[in-house]
């Protein structure tokens, strides 16, 4: 669907706020069919984006990892 949403789940890395942000802005875009909403919409893309953007730092926060992260040796 949202192939330039790139995947923020890593065991070694945790997203920034403005990954997070720019993905679910990417998502409300997508869903919405607007890149630029119009004034009249705005209002109701912001809360979306902000929303979104909530839930899934949560998401993220709350998932447990399977494996701990790879150490690297060189």
């Amino acid at each position: 669907m949202c192939r330039s949403i790139k995947l923020l789940r890593a065991a070694d890395v945790t997203p920034s706020d403005s990954d997070i942000r720019a993905a679910a802005l990417q998502f409300v875009r997508k869903i919405s069919g607007y890149r630029h909403p119009s004034q009249a919409n705005l209002d109701a893309f912001e809360t979306a984006v902000e929303e979104i953007s909530a839930a899934s730092g949560k998401l993220l926060g709350s998932l447990k990892h399977r494996y701990p992260a790879a150490t690297r040796q060189a």
